[in-house]
């Protein structure tokens, strides 16, 4: 498994300094937040993405994925979403990306069936053109399909193999699922994986990896098992708790931290 760490982590930090710690402490890729407070989102002109493009290559540092903002199964008309979703794959196109994610947004009132229904419509429509860049969109574990039973409700709908799942260990955890469950679910569509820690399911501060409750090892221990060799991509929530310590550093820890579980798992 490689590891990677999310710009989440470091709020508008400038791209230099993003490639210079993944360079320094032993990540192989980063994860972009795709939002128009960082350095790199849908806004950027084409020799600003040339240019961001050649800094990852120059630095040997991957570009896993763009975590963009876009509610798949949201109430309203569907070409906002989908022209959202098509400006991020283009970007990721650019960039060298493989993944962009995706979040599912059901709203209250809404039924399952129809939140459900509403996702896979528009993901339909994305992996088309998705597939035509050469991205794969990935819905997350997130919110209204918190569980990887949620999200694979929508993505047996979409059956299309450029539309997948982000396993983050977080929400499925709060949704009461088991990793084992989780994988089980989420094999056949399974992009990467985003790691983190936390002290409760009432205090979701973000923590240095293993100073909290969240089952990583077993989440490691499962995916090693099915010999499953994609990515690991530590999202730390700097953005959402300032309070939070700085992930610059916490890196070095993290990823000792995930190459022990890596290790014990063997």
């Amino acid at each position: 498994m490689k590891f990677a760490f999310s710009t989440l982590g470091v709020p508008g930090l400038p791209l230099p300094q993003v490639l210079r710690l993944a360079v320094a402490h032993g990540y192989h890729g980063v994860e972009l937040r795709a939002h128009p407070e960082e350095p790199v989102h849908p806004g950027l002109s084409p020799n600003e993405r040339t240019e961001a493009a050649a800094a990852f290559k120059a630095a040997g540092v991957e570009v896993l994925g763009l975590a963009g903002y876009a509610r798949v199964a949201a109430p309203g008309s569907d070409e906002p979403v989908i022209e959202e979703i098509r400006a991020l794959a283009g970007l990721a196109r650019d960039l060298g990306a493989p993944f962009v994610r995706v979040f599912p947004g059901g709203a209250d009132g809404q039924s399952p069936d129809e939140a459900d229904a509403v996702a896979a419509r528009r993901l339909a429509v994305a992996a088309e053109f998705a597939a035509d860049l050469g991205v794969r969109v990935l819905l997350e574990t997130h919110d209204s399909h918190r569980t990887g039973a949620d999200a694979t409700r929508v993505l047996g709908l979409v059956g299309h193999r450029q539309v997948g799942a982000l396993w983050d260990v977080m929400h499925t955890w709060l949704g009461g699922e088991q990793p084992q469950e989780t994988y089980a679910a989420l094999a056949p569509y399974l992009g990467y994986v985003q790691v983190k820690d936390i002290a409760s399911a009432d205090d979701t501060t973000p923590l240095a990896l293993g100073a909290g409750v969240l089952p990583l090892a077993e989440c490691v221990e499962v995916l090693a098992r099915h010999e499953w060799d994609g990515w690991l991509c530590w999202e730390y929530e700097k953005r959402w708790y300032e309070a939070a310590q700085p992930l610059e550093g916490l890196l070095d820890a993290g990823r000792a931290h995930l190459g022990q579980l890596l290790n014990d798992s063997a």
